[in-house]
């Protein structure tokens, strides 16, 4: 089918001929006593050569863009009779006085006849957009006639005539009420006004404020011309905005289904407050039970927005009316810092979206000042570690692991049951382990899960802690049992914490937190900070060292912010936390006696309630038990005491450190090291480190004497006198050399 007009009562097919001047884009039409139209249109050309008239329910709108074009030709013609000259090249560029006489003796609308178009049916792009936006047909009507130019370019130049102002191709106000039929000074012109349904649901934007109302020009966003033409691309200006969070298949179902009859009540407004499980995934899962896809906003990429909030909010709003989605908004403590600001992006949000399911996710309360409405807040708890495997198995399947999984894939997700993950996280790093897995031609084993995991934390630890990648393991530590056993205690706490404190509640109210906290005490060197190591790496976790430095300050106050940013970013990412030497921070609290110990401890104090609260993994370490606060006893959950390694195990430590790389001489006693030198892991490798050099630069194996020098060296450092009970026959020697 080709898109033509009837021309039944003229005897040529007269079209909107523009020759013979350089400079007129006007509906000439020379040789003619109408300003008719006629012949293919070029959109009615796409449509009868793409995939039928009725292709995607697309023929309505043709339809009635050819009852837009009947009312044009009427009105060309209305015009051009009314014109003493409508031929003149100049048309549109000045007014004769002539002109300006018949302007005032005028009515004040061309006669163009009514007509009564069907409505467009409800299956319809069209008929779709106008029941999701509650269009009378009088609004379908004025639509169609700011659509025209952009389906058809004959439009263009059509409405520049009428309009009598070459410069002006799109329709104004007057005109579209004059296309309809309408007078310029009915109530109908209050359709195009900023509160009716077009204008506030984005479908038409009425141009240049700076005119007379009648006189501003309309225009219709690109999405609005891609969506009623089929397009599915979201609106480019939501581009750096869109999450992409999938459902959660393996969600409860009762969850689900109390969050999807949620948003269906009232206005919609639904508020997930996650405490540990996938939020976002919860959001589109219910949605998607209620018939609705899914528009996720990252607020994370909202705050880097905050001039376009406005208009984002409602660019939001018009894509989810146009899909009929639901909309997923968080997490919401990604949002500015400062609570106005908060406040004034969720108020944009939830003005704009109202009455548009609307699911905002976070760690948070709901705040009432963030919306007019109150929503329907539902907690999001943890999953059971059988979800959690199958979220693994799902994500792995979905990532394509195939014959790749080494195993059962529940033996995966118990490698990684530690750790908490989202839905997009967990999605990732899936994808991640199977791509590594697949670049090292081999099955996919725990470890590949582990790292993949690892790279999902975010860079904001980082900034307020060093960064440590394990590289030791169980194997690495000489311990006595007895530290050992309670080691291994807190990775069994840390990998089933979800279990024990989550689904068993076996830490109830008070608000306490899920975290793990332990203390390493003992004297320096004897394997503290390497056995946090060892447990993180246990967990398939990164170690993060507080820097003191960047904790104290000497500003009241200032100390409890910077912990607090410590304790908030820990939480968020899957490590563990490490505060060394940290008696620095948690001493006791003392009498008070002046305004510097009120001050210290009121930060004890904010320390004990944060602990209380903690959802992460953390260890203290010191070397003075005793200047502890006896208050973080009862909080902590895993103490482990390091004494000074005995003989055996500083002979155990001896060869560990100078490992089996090292060439070594035929004299090398470690015996004689092991029982003579009283010394802790850290002392035995430094001396092993400096023995090395010395045997590196001698270019020969290790002997006695080198590794005696090392020791010497080690006691000088460490203010040890060098005794001849301790280093036998080497003394005289190695006092002499020195």
């Amino acid at each position: 089918m080709t898109y033509t007009t009837d021309t039944d009562h003229r005897g040529d097919t007269d079209t909107a001929d523009t020759d013979h001047r350089g400079d007129a884009h006007t509906a000439d039409t020379h040789h003619r006593g109408d300003a008719g139209i006629s012949g293919p249109s070029a959109v009615g050309h796409v449509v009868s050569t793409g995939r039928g008239a009725a292709a995607d329910g697309a023929d309505p709108l043709w339809g009635r863009l050819r009852l837009v074009e009947e009312r044009v030709r009427h009105a060309v013609a209305a015009r051009r009779a009314a014109d003493p000259d409508p031929d003149d090249p100049y048309r549109g560029q000045y007014l004769t006085p002539e002109a300006v006489e018949r302007i005032l003796d005028e009515p004040g609308v061309l006669a163009v006849p009514g007509y009564e178009p069907p409505p467009p049916p409800p299956g319809s792009a069209l008929g779709a957009l106008a029941a999701r936006f509650g269009l009378s047909p009088l609004d379908t009507d004025l639509l169609l006639v700011a659509l025209a130019p952009d389906l058809d370019a004959r439009f263009e130049r059509l409405y520049g005539y009428l309009n009598d102002d070459l410069t002006r191709r799109r329709p104004t106000v007057g005109l579209a009420l004059e296309l309809c039929g309408l007078p310029s000074a009915s109530a109908a012109r209050f359709r195009l006004s900023p509160g009716a349904p077009l204008v506030a649901g984005g479908l038409v934007e009425v141009t240049e404020p700076h005119r007379p109302p009648l006189s501003r020009a309309l225009t219709v966003p690109d999405r609005v011309t891609a969506h009623l033409l089929g397009g599915t691309e979201p609106d480019a200006r939501l581009a750096g905005a869109l999450g992409e969070t999938g459902d959660d298949p393996t969600a409860d179902a009762d969850e689900v289904g109390r969050a999807a009859s949620a948003a269906r009540s009232g206005t919609g407004l639904v508020h997930l407050l996650d405490r540990g499980g996938d939020a976002p995934g919860l959001a589109v899962a219910a949605l998607r039970t209620a018939g609705l896809p899914s528009l996720v906003l990252d607020a994370a990429a909202v705050t880097r927005r905050p001039g376009d909030v406005p208009a984002l909010a409602r660019v939001a709003a018009l894509e989810a009316r146009l899909t009929g989605a639901g909309v997923v908004l968080g997490p919401l403590e990604a949002l500015p810092a400062e609570p106005a600001e908060q406040a004034r992006t969720l108020r944009e949000f939830c003005a704009a979206l109202r009455g548009t399911p609307l699911f905002t996710h976070g760690r948070a309360g709901w705040d009432p000042a963030w919306a007019a409405d109150t929503p329907v807040v539902l907690p999001v708890a943890p999953p059971s570690p059988a979800r959690q495997a199958a979220r693994w198995r799902h994500a792995l399947t979905l990532a394509g692991a195939g014959d790749r999984v080494h195993g059962d894939a529940d033996v995966l997700a118990r490698a990684v049951a530690a750790h908490r993950l989202d839905g997009g996280q967990l999605r990732r790093a899936a994808e991640a382990a199977v791509r590594g897995a697949a670049l090292a031609d081999r099955p996919l084993c725990p470890d590949d899960l582990r790292s993949a995991v690892r790279a999902q934390n975010g860079a904001g630890l980082a900034r307020l802690a060093r960064r440590v990648e394990p590289g030791v393991g169980w194997d690495d530590l000489v311990l006595p049992p007895q530290v050992h056993r309670r080691l291994r205690e807190l990775a069994v706490r840390a990998r089933h914490r979800e279990q024990v404190l989550g689904q068993w509640r076996m830490r109830p109210g008070g608000g306490r937190g899920r975290g793990v906290i332990a203390l390493f005490a003992g004297e320096s060197g004897t394997g503290k900070t390497m056995s946090a190591e060892v447990v993180a790496a246990d967990l398939g976790m990164d170690l993060y060292v507080v820097d003191l430095s960047t904790v104290v300050d000497k500003y009241v106050g200032e100390t409890e912010k910077n912990l607090e940013r410590i304790f908030t970013e820990a939480s968020a990412v899957n490590a563990v936390l490490l505060f060394d030497e940290a008696d620095a921070i948690f001493g006791k609290r003392s009498e008070v006696k002046d305004a510097h110990d009120r001050h210290a401890n009121i930060e004890s104090a904010y320390l004990l309630q944060r602990m209380e609260s903690f959802d992460g993994i953390a260890v203290l370490t010191t070397n003075l038990r005793a200047n502890l606060d006896e208050a973080f006893t009862r909080r902590l959950d895993v103490v482990a005491e390091f004494p000074v390694p005995d003989a055996a195990h500083r002979l155990a430590l001896w060869e560990r450190c100078l490992g089996d790389r090292l060439p070594r001489a035929a004299d090398l006693d470690l015996r004689f090291c092991a029982d003579r030198f009283e010394l802790a892991g850290g002392s035995i490798r430094a001396c092993a480190v400096t023995a090395a050099y010395l045997a590196a630069e001698s270019g020969e194996p290790l002997t006695m004497r080198q590794l005696v020098s090392a020791v010497v060296q080690e006691y000088r450092k460490l203010g040890r006198l060098v005794l001849e009970s301790e280093f036998g026959p080497w003394t005289r020697e190695l006092l002499t050399e020195s």
